[in-house]
């Protein structure tokens, strides 16, 4: 079913893979758009393109590294040269840092999370900034609930969210009196191919069913079960239409209710 919020506008998904980058892509594609995609594993590319195809809408692969200025720049040009306007630009790509306490993190490896987490969505948003503003679109940066804890060992991961969290919501100050919305989701786990399969290799090496983690995990939450991949999609989509219209530098928990915010 195509719900049309998205009709006819042109989205362009960074970090493009089996789990929410797929997700927003095609859920895009069933709300009417065009679909770009980015990131640097072509095989991922090529699979999502070929499903958002089959929705009737265009899909254009762009392998990409957004830590990198030429690759990057090369994307904006290749969007507005193939569609000629972007409605939303998606932030999906992201880099997890070494999962150790600050007190002893290596400090390069944070700064390899900060070009992935915070500069890239930055260097992107510079680029597609002119053509959001001629279509008076918007930007969605997928965020982690990890802004809403202070779990031992996620401060190197949290850091870099933060910041992304800061970042959008400058951004939504300096570009909305040229019309472009920026706003943010934070999502907790996100039941999709990628956990799935943590969740069965966290079962093997317990000895129990792979439902046994989900219950276990799925316990703490509100709704007593993890958000779905295309729920959370959904919210990408809702964002980035015209019924969130009033909408921008807000961050939205897509959680099951994990944390209240």
């Amino acid at each position: 079913m195509t719900s049309g919020e998205l009709r006819d506008k042109v989205v362009v998904v960074s970090g493009v893979g089996p789990g929410l980058g797929r997700s927003v892509a095609v859920r895009s594609a069933l709300a009417g758009a065009d679909v770009v995609l980015a990131a640097r594993t072509e095989s991922y590319l090529k699979e999502v393109a070929e499903e958002v195809e089959a929705t009737g809408r265009r899909a254009l692969a762009v392998p990409t590294d957004i830590t990198d200025d030429a690759s990057a720049a090369a994307l904006a040009r290749t969007t507005l040269d193939t569609f000629g306007h972007v409605d939303l630009l998606v932030h999906n790509a992201f880099a997890i840092p070494p999962m150790t306490e600050l007190a002893d993190v290596d400090l390069d490896a944070v700064r390899t999370g900060f070009e992935t987490n915070v500069l890239g969505a930055l260097r992107l948003t510079q680029l597609f900034a002119p053509a959001l503003a001629d279509s008076k679109g918007s930007v969605v940066m997928v965020n982690s609930e990890a802004i809403r804890h202070s779990k031992p060992l996620f401060g190197a991961y949290k850091m870099s969210k933060a910041a992304l969290l800061a970042m959008a919501q400058t951004l939504a100050t300096e570009l909305g009196p040229k019309g472009v919305r920026v706003n943010s989701i934070a999502p907790a786990y996100i039941w999709a191919e990628p956990l799935k399969a943590y969740f069965a290799h966290l079962a093997a090496e317990r000895g129990v069913p792979a439902q046994q983690v989900y219950d276990e995990t799925a316990a703490d939450l509100d709704l007593r079960r993890l958000p779905d991949v295309d729920q959370v999609a959904d919210t990408v989509v809702f964002l980035g239409s015209e019924r969130a219209g009033s909408v921008t530098g807000q961050c939205l928990d897509v959680n099951s209710g994990a944390y209240h915010h």
